[in-house]
């Protein structure tokens, strides 16, 4: 009887390891549930310094004003946040060559127009229209002014952050230094959901427009060609000098590339055109 015991508690000492051993195995081969592309920014860029942001309302007593105040209560946490995710969608890290913010001054301002950026060698200044604001509440639709709001800051931050090209003249003299600057800045807003997809998307054209139709370009090479499209053109401006279109793209993509196949090959792919 004493054999059988031992072998009896044996046998359930070897079906209890067996039993746990499955089930750390299990637990092991469960897959983690992916994490988006906003706490992948946040994760990456929060101890990443993206400049004091000062804020400033210059129309407290506009309508634009109070429904921006009610929309986002804290304005330089919303700003900060924004920040990271164009970092991270411009930059593959921190450790990378990035143009620098140390002063960010965002102000709510009275007056036409939407949005602009301005300042430069670090101290950054950008507003905001009321009136634009107000505009883009009409009928009461806080999801339209909260999804404008986001996707204007994100444009304007990309100015902030973004590198430019050398040995080409400036925003101001350059088409192809302005048509860079613009595309990228609707690039990132693009590939970030601030626009409402195919329904904003220009239709024909020229990358050399600048704006949504370059930016909706620019995003569909990296969904086609590179994941990295974006992050690799804006660094091509530290590499690619004097920069041009078709030197970034040979650069980044190789150069069996030529920008004008490229963009003739989207417009097809989008149905703008046809053979």
């Amino acid at each position: 009887m004493k054999k059988k015991h031992i072998f009896w508690a044996a046998a359930c000492l070897s079906l209890c390891l067996s039993a746990c051993t499955s089930k750390s195995s299990t637990a092991t081969t469960v897959a983690e549930e992916p994490i988006s592309a906003e706490e992948a920014a946040d994760n990456l860029w929060k101890d990443y310094f993206v400049g004091n942001i000062i804020f400033e309302d210059k129309a407290p007593d506009s309508e634009g004003s109070r429904i921006y105040r009610t929309l986002i209560t804290d304005p330089q946490a919303y700003i900060t946040k924004q920040a990271r995710t164009v970092l991270h969608t411009l930059y593959f890290s921190p450790s990378d060559s990035i143009a620098p913010v140390y002063n960010l001054h965002y102000t709510l301002e009275d007056t036409d127009g939407i949005s602009a950026k301005g300042g430069g060698n670090g101290e950054i200044g950008i507003f905001y229209s009321t009136r634009h604001i107000a505009k883009s509440f009409a009928n009461n639709d806080t999801a339209r002014v909260d999804f404008e709001t986001r996707g204007v800051l994100l444009h304007e931050l990309t100015h902030a952050y973004q590198l430019e090209p050398q040995g080409i003249g400036s925003y101001g003299t350059n088409k192809v230094f302005w048509a860079f600057i613009e595309g990228m800045a609707d690039a990132v807003r693009v590939a970030n959901g601030g626009f409402h997809g195919e329904a904003d998307r220009p239709k024909g054209g020229n990358y050399m427009d600048g704006y949504r139709t370059a930016g909706y370009f620019f995003v569909w090479l990296r969904d086609t060609k590179d994941p990295d499209f974006l992050r690799k053109f804006n660094r091509s401006t530290l590499e690619v000098v004097p920069w041009s279109f078709d030197g970034a793209i040979k650069h980044v993509l190789g150069e069996q590339y030529n920008i004008d196949d490229l963009w003739k090959e989207y417009q097809l792919a989008v149905g703008d055109i046809k053979e």
